[in-house]
């Protein structure tokens, strides 16, 4: 089991200290001591008042965050959570993502997703009905730019005519794809495209919200990880090319009294048993502190262990 965590920018309106440059640093330097593998940041540029209101965060630009903190580290996987991917043109997309993996010696991974904030896909000038077709669109530009010279395509909404990128990602073929999403049109991406699957844990409640299949319990995700497996096997790959990651649902959250490493480790175990190869760990995000001493904890009682 590999181990990761997002950067705690995680409630609105959120404890300035975040964005001081000390702190990103203390930050992403004790996760990588602390044993974690890596790190992320999520992905919202133009949320509505009313989301950031109703429970919603303010974030980080993803790749600018993700560029500095390679600058700090030397081990930890940049692992944003997650890039939506229809909200920019591939070709800048690849760009960001290629500069990154080079500057950090091949530590990037593009976790990503259609999202669902239709009013964000509004303020960004993109159409939310198109986003699954955007979203496959943009995958093969990426890889195409990313892996040939001159390179040629013709899309539905974007065209290349002898395009050239470099530098190209250090990572070959290309920096690893996670798709994220509980449909099984997502999972059928993933076989066909990526390295990776990021399910979402959702009740019927967050299900509606977020517009994905609810995903409540382990027979839910074991019932997805069998359609999943199916789909790779079709796709004539080998199911260990794929991680899955995914969270323990329970057991108290990491910094606060009522986490019980114990249990937790057990959950780990179970998710382990059915195929889960990256465990995300959320982390309280009421100040710096608070978050530091959590990541200690969970280093001390968990991934040290």
């Amino acid at each position: 089991m590999k181990y990761s965590l997002t950067y705690p920018l995680v409630a609105h309106p959120y404890d300035p200290a975040f964005l001081e440059k000390k702190n990103l640093l203390r930050f992403a330097r004790a996760a990588e001591e602390a044993g974690f593998d890596a790190l992320g940041f999520t992905d919202h540029p133009a949320p509505t008042q009313r989301w950031l209101d109703a429970g919603g965060h303010d974030a980080l630009d993803p790749f600018a965050a993700l560029a500095f903190c390679a600058a700090v580290t030397e081990r930890i996987r940049l692992i944003p959570n997650i890039v939506v991917l229809p909200y920019r043109n591939p070709f800048l997309t690849a760009k960001s993502i290629a500069s990154i993996d080079v500057l950090s010696n091949g530590r990037f991974t593009l976790a990503t997703a259609i999202g669902y904030l239709k009013a964000e896909y509004k303020a960004l000038g993109v159409d939310f009905e198109a986003r699954n077709e955007l979203f496959d669109e943009a995958i093969e530009v990426m890889k195409g730019i990313w892996s040939a010279d001159d390179y040629c395509y013709e899309g539905p909404r974007f065209k290349a005519l002898g395009q050239t990128a470099n530098p190209k990602p250090v990572q070959k073929p290309h920096p690893p794809i996670w798709i994220g999403g509980n449909s099984k049109r997502a999972r059928r991406r993933v076989a066909k495209h990526a390295q990776g699957w990021t399910p979402f844990p959702a009740d019927a409640v967050m299900s509606k919200t977020t517009r994905t299949p609810v995903l409540e319990s382990l027979d839910d995700l074991s019932g997805m990880l069998d359609y999943l497996w199916e789909q790779v096997e079709a796709e004539g790959r080998d199911r260990a090319e794929i991680d899955v990651t995914f969270s323990v649902r329970g057991h108290g959250t990491p910094g606060t009294p009522d986490f019980d490493p114990p249990a937790h480790r057990e959950a780990i175990s179970e998710l382990a048993d059915m195929g889960i190869t990256w465990l995300h760990v959320g982390l309280p995000g009421d100040t710096v502190d608070q978050s530091l001493a959590a990541l200690a904890t969970y280093s001390e009682k968990i991934i040290q262990p």
